[in-house]
């Protein structure tokens, strides 16, 4: 049996006759008779009782209209649901972030993508560093990713989304928290808290000391930029960390801009020869969500005034 045949047949059974079932599937009547008799051929039962004024069903009649419609109300659901995968408009995408893009980027790329791919649903898997998110795009544990360059793996493309600068966030009683830049030689005598060491932002911020002329003093490491800047705010020490996190407003926490250091890059991957239209569609919402605003246009000049004259 065919979803054709199962077309034809329910076309004549709302009908209760052929000629009006034909007219109503755009095909002459003798080959509609035709398809219904193979039909009932091939299931070895009477579907219609057949009269010269209309057609009456047969009991394995009604059983096969009524399950009939659902399964051709399936198959169209079906392949509507298989063209919108299929164009990338709908399914679950596996997105990993670094813990400073729970508080900057992320929140953007969520919003827009639910108002242009309104059939997209991401799991999204935070505070994640670099080589974690590298080996779940191996893996396939993850789609996508946004993390901190340089990626070791030559299976991964990426591409930078947004260039930000350092801040250094202080205890808000640090002598070090008056409103102005700091450099990184005055933090010299501070304790650090820090992510791990296999992460960008740890060897970034050893760079940066080094430069400076000091050893950072590792005071604790930690896996959550949140849990970074609540001891911060104990008053444990320092941390070097992307402009971003001052979206986290913490009691007791500072962020004080450093001066002279370049800025720190933020990456969307994804493994190399991925087929996924869902994964290209989402690429193209991240790409939306960080392009650079438009400058404002310049306020209007106001119109001169010529001293000269009396001004009323």
């Amino acid at each position: 049996m065919e979803i054709r045949q199962l077309n034809y047949f329910i076309a004549v059974a709302e009908e209760r006759h052929f000629g009006r079932a034909a007219k109503r599937l755009h095909m002459a009547q003798p080959p509609l008779s035709q398809q219904i008799r193979q039909l009932e051929e091939q299931l070895g039962v009477r579907l219609l009782n057949r009269t010269t004024r209309r057609v009456d069903l047969t009991a394995a009649g009604q059983l096969l209209l009524d399950r009939g419609r659902q399964i051709v109300n399936d198959v169209e659901t079906l392949r509507a649901d298989v063209y919108q995968v299929g164009k990338g408009a709908t399914g679950v995408l596996r997105v990993g972030f670094s813990g400073s893009a729970t508080y900057g980027l992320m929140p953007q790329i969520a919003r827009l993508a639910k108002q242009v791919m309104p059939g997209l649903s991401l799991a999204l898997n935070g505070e994640m560093l670099t080589p974690s998110m590298e080996a779940g795009l191996r893996d396939g544990t993850l789609d996508a990713a946004l993390l901190r360059p340089p990626v070791a793996s030559q299976e991964i493309d990426y591409r930078i989304v947004t260039r930000e600068p350092l801040v250094v966030a202080l205890p808000s009683f640090s002598a070090l928290a008056i409103d102005r830049t700091v450099a990184m030689h005055e933090l010299q005598d501070q304790d650090f808290i820090a992510y791990a060491p296999e992460s960008v932002l740890y060897r970034i911020t050893s760079d940066l000391c080094r430069q400076a002329g000091f050893q950072p003093r590792i005071a604790q490491v930690v896996g959550e930029t949140s849990t970074m800047l609540a001891f911060v705010a104990a008053g444990g020490g320092v941390a070097v960390m992307p402009a971003s996190v001052r979206a986290f407003q913490l009691e007791g926490v500072a962020y004080r801009e450093i001066e002279n250091v370049p800025p720190v890059e933020l990456a969307v991957a994804w493994m190399r020869g991925h087929p996924s239209a869902l994964l290209q569609n989402f690429l193209d919402v991240v790409d939306t969500a960080t392009a650079v605003p438009p400058a404002p246009a310049p306020a209007p000049r106001p119109f001169p005034v010529d001293e000269r004259l009396p001004q009323s």
